[in-house]
């Protein structure tokens, strides 16, 4: 009577590089490979890339091994002829997220994202904003330069199609200016504050239709934090801490709702 033997699959062949497979096992498929020297060729490769691997992931941390993206490419030409190796699968992806992870840090530092690094650049009417708060504290300097204090929100409002919002109180207007700019007309009022200083409340139709909370954009000497209601934008710009700012345009934003 012929002993029964159990043939040798390529999910076998997948078990044996994977160290899957018990002592007994292990020596019928070496005798399959033995009869058969392309197959034994196939798994001695895939061997080597399990290997490689590992080597590679036993590296000092820090260093991005060039080995490591080898091996994987090599791992995934085999995946592509059909090999399903899921454990190694996701060895090699792992091994090419952490190095390039390690090799970015080495490079830039830790990858801390606050809320200001993550935010994108502020818009080009923040830019006009901060010019505006800048002339008003030239004009601050020069008592040729007679203030404005009048203010009538209807009147601009005819005039620019800007809404402007109210006023907190205990906010005082300074001055209020109409500058040109790359956008059209902009409203600039100087407002003195007991908590914030002097600060500008700009406001401007930048040409877009968006709603954008307040966003705060630091600066070494004057900080702002804008947002934007339909057609109008607005920023609050001032030397007091960005924080503050943000807070002040909070309160802003909601009088326009």
């Amino acid at each position: 009577m012929n002993e029964f033997v159990d043939p040798v699959t390529d999910a076998d062949l997948d078990a044996y590089v994977d160290d899957q497979l018990d002592v007994a096992r292990r020596i019928e498929v070496e005798a399959h490979l033995a009869a058969r020297p392309e197959s034994a060729a196939r798994v001695m490769s895939d061997l080597r890339t399990r290997d490689e691997l590992r080597v590679a992931l036993a590296g000092p941390a820090g260093v991005a091994r060039p080995a490591t993206t080898e091996a994987a490419r090599r791992l995934e030409r085999g995946l592509a002829r059909g090999r399903i190796f899921s454990v190694l699968q996701r060895a090699a992806a792992a091994a090419v997220l952490v190095a390039a992870g390690w090799l970015a840090n080495g490079m830039f530092g830790p990858l801390l994202v606050t809320k200001v690094v993550a935010s994108t650049q502020p818009p080009a009417y923040v830019e006009e904003a901060v010019r505006a708060h800048r002339t008003t504290l030239v004009r601050e300097t020069m008592s040729s330069q007679t203030e404005a204090p009048g203010y009538n929100a209807d009147e601009i409002r005819a005039a620019t199609a800007i809404v402007m919002p109210s006023l907190p109180d205990g906010w005082k207007i300074r001055d209020v200016q109409v500058y040109p700019s790359q956008f059209g007309p902009s409203v600039e009022m100087a407002l003195e504050t007991k908590d914030l200083g002097l600060v500008s409340l700009f406001a401007i139709r930048p040409g877009t239709f968006d709603v954008v909370k307040p966003t705060v954009a630091p600066a070494a000497d004057i900080s702002s934090a804008y947002f934007q209601i339909g057609e109008v934008a607005y920023a609050v710009v001032g030397q007091s801490g960005a924080g503050d700012l943000d807070r002040a345009a909070e309160k802003l934003a909601k009088t326009l709702y």
